[in-house]
């Protein structure tokens, strides 16, 4: 109950940090947060933790947290990272993935797609995070599945606010299903090429979080 309070507080100051609620270098004030969100300050701050993972928040000794955003170039260079670590475990997966793992990603996609239809952003992303997920641990590399997933945590808030943006979560659906028709053929460089594209932050992509960003600020 504690932790899944923690998330909920975490997700909804997310929401807070996007809208422009709070900007960067805004300290976050402990007591009238737990008042706002009528807990106490155990959850508030497990909430902080899990923002200060993402890079959201600032964790400060004796001072606080504080709101942190981060630059075009150090947000580029995340997902550039992010998106060829995402190519390697979908290149390694592809040579070694079962077929139980298979389903389970047909499946996530399933609950992918009712969301879709639902137009329900926060449980799109709570099936994506687990169809990611299963690919990390498919590539039969535990570094890798590690590594991966520490960047997936820290990129949370920009991935599950690109879902927002229009027309998004379709096209983002569309990617999936190509995704695991590569891995379910085998093929390696498609389902690497399928995932770098699917979490690369380019053009149009890039420029919609950059301006959500930008909005928070100003």
């Amino acid at each position: 109950m504690e932790q899944r309070r923690a998330d909920n507080i975490a997700e909804a100051l997310e929401e807070q940090i996007f809208s422009g609620v709070y900007m960067d270098g805004d300290r976050l004030d402990e007591v009238r947060l737990a008042e706002q969100f009528g807990v106490s300050r155990t959850p508030l701050r497990e909430a902080f933790q899990r923002l200060a993972l993402s890079g959201l928040v600032e964790l400060i000794p004796r001072r606080g947290a504080f709101v942190r955003q981060p630059g075009p170039i150090e947000l580029m260079e995340m997902f550039e990272v992010m998106a060829e670590l995402e190519a390697v475990c979908g290149r390694l997966a592809a040579m070694r993935i079962s077929e139980e793992a298979l389903e389970d990603l047909r499946d996530a996609n399933a609950k992918c797609q009712l969301a879709v239809d639902a137009q329900d952003p926060d449980n799109y992303y709570s099936e994506n995070e687990r169809f990611h997920r299963t690919i990390y641990l498919q590539s039969g590399n535990g570094f890798l599945a590690q590594e991966a997933s520490k960047l997936h945590k820290r990129l949370k808030p920009f991935r599950r606010q690109q879902l927002k943006f229009r027309g998004r979560m379709a096209q983002s659906m569309a990617e999936h299903e190509a995704i695991v028709d590569a891995l379910s053929k085998g093929e390696p460089e498609a389902a690497a090429k399928a995932l770098r594209e699917h979490v690369a932050v380019q053009g149009e992509k890039f420029h919609n979080l950059m301006a959500s960003l930008k909005t928070a600020a100003e």
